[in-house]
């Protein structure tokens, strides 16, 4: 028998598609980054020295502000003030950082312990930093200890949380895979679960960081005669806001400078990962 020929054509086969090129990251040029600031200072002095929006005693001009600046700086008081500031949030970032290093890690990694400490540690999260205030004034004094551990509380959370986080995203069928080639407890940890949860670290540790640094506000209420806290209070009580501005701007500048040694250390300890940069 003679097979009949279809009346419909033979369907053609649809041409491979080339793979897309990747698109390319957009390098933007790092002076780009001081263009807000630029724009904040021009909007600064147009509404204090051209528009006259606010009064000097609401919002100082540029010009008070520096002038404030040099006279504390030739007075010896923006040093001593700053010394003490960078202490503080040395020894409280730390010793609250490490804690929760520790504990985040014990946690973590066990279910147990999760149940024992997690829900009071959640708890005591939510308390306000004022309020422990009058607390440790009665538990440790007027002296330095007292700052330093309230500095510490705002850091131990939030690099707490998310490293108990990030160890608990980690993928289990790595962890299956570690067990199947023999490797001990101690062993998954070190090369598991710890390089896997240091992103979440890392992180955690930025944030907690930050929280030092709003922490240290509240610290320098206690009894405090010296820190760039107490400037901002004694500005407040002395009626000079020129000296309130000098005491924002420096907090400022020392946790965007601070953000950045930190930023520095999670780009040289994560360039392993394939993360997306952004456009």
């Amino acid at each position: 028998m003679i097979a009949e020929a279809s009346p419909y054509p033979a369907a053609e086969a649809a041409p491979a598609r080339a793979p897309r090129p990747p698109v390319p990251r957009r390098r933007w040029p790092r002076p780009v980054g001081l263009i807000i600031p630029a724009l904040l200072l021009v909007a600064w002095g147009l509404a204090t020295d051209v528009w006259h929006v606010f009064q000097p005693n609401q919002l100082p001009p540029i010009r008070q502000v520096w002038a404030a600046l040099v006279q504390l700086l030739g007075d010896g008081d923006y040093a001593r003030h700053m010394s003490a500031s960078l202490a503080r949030v040395g020894l409280g970032f730390a010793l609250g950082a490490g804690t929760a290093l520790v504990v985040g890690v014990l946690v973590g990694l066990s279910r147990g312990l999760e149940r024992l400490l997690d829900p009071t540690l959640q708890a005591l999260r939510s308390v306000p930093s004022l309020a422990w205030v009058p607390f440790l004034l009665l538990w440790l004094g007027i002296d330095e200890a007292p700052k330093i551990t309230l500095v510490a509380i705002g850091a131990f959370f939030p690099v707490y949380v998310n490293l108990v986080t990030g160890i608990r995203q980690v993928d289990r069928k790595l962890i299956e895979v570690g067990a199947i080639f023999g490797l001990s407890r101690v062993a998954l940890v070190r090369r598991m679960f710890l390089p896997a949860a240091r992103p979440f670290a890392l992180t955690g540790l930025r944030i907690g960081l930050g929280q030092a640094w709003l922490f240290l506000v509240a610290a320098e209420l206690i009894a405090s005669t010296r820190g760039l806290g107490f400037m901002l209070i004694d500005g407040q009580n002395n009626l000079r806001p020129d000296i309130m501005v000098v005491g924002i701007l420096s907090l400022a500048g020392l946790g965007k400078l601070t953000d950045g040694l930190l930023r520095r250390i999670e780009r040289r300890w994560l360039v392993w990962t394939d993360t997306y940069g952004g456009m």
